[in-house]
């Protein structure tokens, strides 16, 4: 593989295409970091002509369109293709484990249900990711700001967790996808638990007493933060495992944090 395109170079697409670079792979793209525009529709199919691997990052639109299908579908054929959708699209399940078996479509992300089915009916890696963090966007850098909150079990649930992954993760799971038969793959950590547990440890990393308990009220979070409290799942990542080879760097928040904390010494 010489060269892939990247639709969407932001947060998580920068970790994987750093990591093609590494393994000499030259990476066009388009994002806000990208190197190309978007709409500059003559000049990114020239370089789709000549990618190898095409990657999209990019979510669905306000209307719950696939941009890039929608404007360059037509130009991905022959190519590996691969996509980074969410964990979102199983839905609520009530804290019981999700894998790729499940339906999708169920719950609050039905855009992104979608667009998942399409890349992989166009045979693409379709990786599913829960909640992203790393350097510069984790629980420690909530917690400097002020912005780290608990909330009550009453409010949140009895019971109700969250699966997560670092970054870093989330590329190598990627690379190794490169070998990979079509089809979707769970990246996630091995230990899904409550945002509060997260927030705690990221507290005792930084030696900084634990926010009080609230209501969802009182925490004043945003419709997406709040969101999140309305479902409860563990994600499997077995297949990933089985067929990718893939393994997590960082198993669970405790060695994903420390390792964050470490970086920025």
């Amino acid at each position: 593989m010489r060269r892939m395109f990247v639709f969407g170079m932001g947060y998580s697409a920068g970790f994987i295409a750093a990591a093609a670079e590494a393994r000499g792979i030259e990476v066009i793209s388009t994002g806000r970091a990208g190197t190309l525009s978007f709409d500059d529709e003559g000049t990114v199919r020239l370089a789709l002509a000549d990618a190898d691997a095409v990657l999209s990052s990019v979510p669905p639109s306000g209307e719950g369109l696939d941009l890039v299908l929608e404007r360059y579908g037509d130009a991905l054929g022959g190519k590996w293709l691969g996509y980074l959708s969410s964990t979102g699209v199983y839905g609520d399940t009530g804290g019981a484990w999700v894998d790729e078996t499940a339906p999708v479509g169920t719950g609050r992300r039905t855009a992104r249900s979608e667009c998942d089915r399409e890349w992989l009916a166009r045979g693409a890696r379709v990786f599913r990711l829960p909640g992203i963090y790393g350097p510069g966007r984790s629980a420690l850098d909530r917690v400097r700001e002020g912005r780290a909150h608990r909330i009550a079990p009453a409010d949140s649930g009895p019971g109700q967790v969250f699966s997560r992954v670092h970054v870093a993760d989330i590329a190598s799971g990627v690379m190794a996808g490169l070998a990979a038969a079509p089809g979707a793959y769970n990246l996630a950590d091995d230990l899904p638990a409550s945002q509060n547990a997260v927030i705690e440890e990221a507290c005792r990393l930084l030696g900084q007493p634990v926010p009080p308990l609230l209501s969802l009220e009182e925490a004043g979070l945003s419709p997406m933060a709040r969101a999140f409290y309305a479902e409860n799942r563990r994600v499997a990542n077995g297949r990933a495992r089985r067929v990718l080879g893939w393994r997590p760097l960082y198993p669970t928040y405790r060695e994903g944090l420390r390792a964050v904390l470490e970086a920025e010494r």
